[in-house]
């Protein structure tokens, strides 16, 4: 499925691919109703607040994702002033205030780790907004975006950024812009059969996390010499619709859209995930949000499947696209 257009919404990257690390910006510069639903035990936020009801502010006006870990929020900071110097943002009569809700993922393990997503970065993502095709892969937030980090990060495989979209007719649209750098690893939702993900040390094939977690529970990773599972993982990621939705209605679907992580990510979810997701409702058409909700779960797994499909190999990792049926 590719990314269908939304009026009103684009899309940008940027990225240092000799760092690998970058940010992805979702604009809606007429704003839109936002929602989150954070669920990984080690996120890392700016702004998810405003988005929850009882909140005043009804709209945001982009979201950033990007990696750097907590360092990376900065990038927010330039979609702040591209914002601010188009008028756009939340008025307080002296100004207009953006409000742009952020998430991080930790992707200092590979390339350089002092090159960091910043203000500058943000800005330019920005200025490379478009409404046209999304770019995938390594790119924007999933530069050095990982997956199947059971064993350690030697043992891991190249992810990147994934879309995917449906048309639900009657200019009903529901897409998503997933960045994938989950502990898991990436199943076919259909089969259950693993597309990436953490690697045997003999190169045989893939470890299986959940065989990995097995002997966990038999013994303490560091007494019989594996490594400790390790930290700084995340699946961030924007669900954008077309759907009229009320601040409760988009949080709403932000919850539902974490089915498709536990569907595409195994395990999803953990103390070592930072899993966030974002709802941009556009306001264009008036649709059931239990529909909006169901389909935005199947467009986040799809997102999910592609950012490790059109993943290239970076940072001495392989990606799916050159080893994933040999390791079966």
């Amino acid at each position: 499925m590719s990314f269908i257009p939304i009026p009103g919404i684009r899309v940008g990257h940027a990225h240092d691919l000799e760092a690998l690390t970058g940010c992805t910006v979702v604009l809606c510069e007429a704003g839109a109703v936002g929602g989150v639903d954070q669920r990984g035990g080690a996120p890392g936020t700016r702004e998810t607040d405003p988005l929850r009801p009882l909140h005043l502010v009804q709209q945001a006006h982009a979201v950033v994702l990007a990696g750097g870990s907590a360092f990376g929020l900065e990038a927010a900071t330039g979609v702040v002033r591209y914002l601010e110097e188009r008028g756009i943002g939340f008025d307080v009569r002296i100004a207009k205030v953006p409000i742009v809700p952020a998430a991080i993922l930790f992707d200092l393990g590979i390339g350089r780790s002092d090159v960091r997503p910043d203000a500058a970065m943000g800005y330019a993502a920005c200025l490379a907004a478009t409404e046209g095709p999304v770019a995938e892969g390594n790119v924007g937030a999933g530069a050095g975006a990982t997956v199947g980090k059971a064993l350690g990060l030697a043992q891991a495989m190249k992810s990147g950024v994934g879309t995917a979209s449906l048309d639900l007719g009657g200019g009903l649209i529901v897409g998503a812009v997933v960045a994938v750098n989950a502990f898991g690893d990436v199943v076919d939702p259909q089969t259950g059969r693993i597309l990436a993900g953490a690697r045997r040390p003999d190169g045989t094939g893939f470890a299986d996390t959940l065989a990995v977690l097995r002997t966990y529970a038999q013994e303490p990773p560091l007494r019989f010499g594996a490594p400790p599972p390790p930290s700084g993982n995340t699946v961030i990621g924007v669900v954008v619709t077309s759907a009229s939705l009320t601040k409760e209605g988009a949080n709403k679907v932000a919850q539902m859209a974490h089915d498709g992580i536990a569907r595409a990510v195994r395990p999803a979810h953990t103390m070592l995930d930072g899993d966030t997701l974002f709802t941009l409702a556009t306001g264009q058409v008036e649709a059931d949000v239990n529909v909006v909700g169901a389909f935005a779960a199947e467009v986040v797994a799809q997102a999910i499947v592609r950012a490790v499909l059109t993943a290239e190999p970076a940072g001495g990792l392989p990606a799916a696209r050159d080893i994933s049926d040999r390791l079966q």
